[in-house]
C-alpha cells in the first residue's frame, strides 16, 4: 500500500488530497482538504503575486504539510497551475514555499493542466465522447474527447477571479458589466474553431464555481446533508442550469451568501464563474450536463500509476 498525497495550489484554492494505493486497484481516496486563498487577487496586468493572498496560501500549505507528515504519506507531488503560471514573481514565491515546507512544486502549462483533467475525468467516467470543462479561478480548460481519447485540448486565460475582477461582478450585477464579460468570453470561445465538434455531445464540468451548481441544486428540497447525492455523476439539464444562473444574477453578494450549498467565499465570484458553461451550453446546443468531482488531482495520480508523460 502506497500513500500518495498531491497538492493542487489552484488561483481560488489550495487542495491537499491523499489517496491509497494499492496495486490493480483503483486509488481510493483518504483524505480532501480545501482552502480558500485566492491567490490570484488582485495580479492584475502586472501578473504579481500579492503579498495577502500569499501569506494565505502559506498558513494553508503549513496545514497541509502537518497533515501529510500524521498521515505517513510516502509521496508529494506539487502542482501549480493559472495564477503562478503567469506570475512574475513566480521563482521567488515557489523559493518561498519551499524554504518554509519543503515542497517543490511542477507549473503545469494550461494544456498540461487540461491533460490532466482528461485523464481523471475518462478514468471515473464510462464515458466514449464528451466535452470537459474546467473552470478555475484564473483559466478554463476545455477538452474534446472521442472514442476516450483527447483529440483536442485547450486552457484559456480567464476564470471565475479574474473576469469577476476585470468586470465587476463582485455584488450587484449592472447590465453594461455583464455584457462586456460575456462577450469577452464569447469572443475567445467562438475563436476555438474545433469546438463545432462538440455541437451536441455530453458536457462533463468540474471547478468549484461548476459544482456549486451542482451543490445548489441538490439542496433545493431541503434534503438533509447526509442524505445527498454525491456532486460525482450529478446532471442537470441546459435549463435549469440557465434558470439557476438568472436567479443568482438578480441578487447582490449578500444575498448569494444565503444560498444554501453556495460556498460564503465563493459568493462574489459565481457569475464569472458561470460565464464559461453557460455560453458552451447555448452556442452548442448542449442538453445535459454532468458533474465530475475528478480532475486535475486523480489526474495526477493516474498519470503516476500509468508512467504517463504530460503533453509539452
Amino acid at each position: 500500500m502506497t500513500k500518495i498525497a498531491v497538492i493542487d495550489l489552484g488561483s481560488n484554492s489550495v487542495r491537499l488530497q491523499i489517496s491509497v494505493v494499492d496495486p490493480g486497484q483503483a486509488p481510493q481516496i483518504l483524505v480532501r482538504e480545501k482552502e480558500y486563498v485566492r491567490l490570484s487577487e488582485n495580479m492584475g496586468t502586472a501578473k504579481i503575486l500579492q503579498p495577502e493572498p500569499i501569506r494565505r496560501t502559506m498558513v494553508a500549505l503549513e496545514k497541509f504539510q502537518h497533515l501529510i507528515a500524521t498521515h505517513n504519506c510516502d509521496q508529494m507531488i506539487g502542482i501549480a497551475t493559472a495564477a503562478v503560471r503567469q506570475a512574475q514573481n513566480q521563482q521567488e514565491f515557489l523559493h518561498q514555499v519551499k524554504q518554509a515546507y519543503g515542497f517543490d512544486f511542477q507549473v503545469v502549462t494550461g494544456e498540461q493542466e487540461a491533460f490532466l483533467d482528461y485523464l481523471g475525468v475518462t478514468r471515473t467516467f464510462a464515458r466514449q465522447d464528451c466535452l470537459i470543462l474546467d473552470t478555475g479561478g484564473a483559466s478554463t480548460e476545455i477538452i474534446l474527447v472521442h472514442d476516450r481519447q483527447a483529440k483536442r485540448l485547450i486552457s484559456l486565460p480567464f476564470g471565475s477571479v479574474n473576469l469577476t475582477q476585470r468586470f465587476q461582478l463582485e455584488d450587484v450585477i449592472s447590465a453594461a458589466n455583464l455584457f462586456e464579460a460575456l462577450t469577452f468570453a464569447e469572443m475567445q470561445l467562438t475563436g476555438i474553431k474545433w469546438l463545432r465538434k462538440a455541437h451536441n455531445l455530453p458536457l462533463i464540468v468540474l471547478g468549484g464555481s461548476n459544482r456549486s451548481i451542482a451543490k445548489i441544486d441538490r439542496r433545493k428540497h431541503n434534503t438533509p446533508k447526509d442524505l445527498l447525492p454525491p456532486v460525482h455523476g450529478y446532471q442537470m439539464s441546459a435549463q435549469a442550469i440557465f434558470a439557476l444562473t438568472s436567479k443568482l444574477l438578480a441578487m447582490d453578494k449578500k444575498e448569494r451568501a444565503n444560498i444554501p450549498g453556495l460556498a460564503k467565499n465563493r459568493a462574489d465570484i459565481i457569475i464569472g464563474g458561470l460565464i464559461p458553461i453557460n455560453l458552451l451550453l447555448r452556442t452548442l446546443h448542449i442538453t445535459e450536463v454532468t458533474f465530475s468531482n475528478a480532475g486535475l488531482r486523480e489526474g495526477v495520480v493516474f498519470a503516476h500509476l500509468e508512467n504517463l508523460t504530460l503533453p509539452q
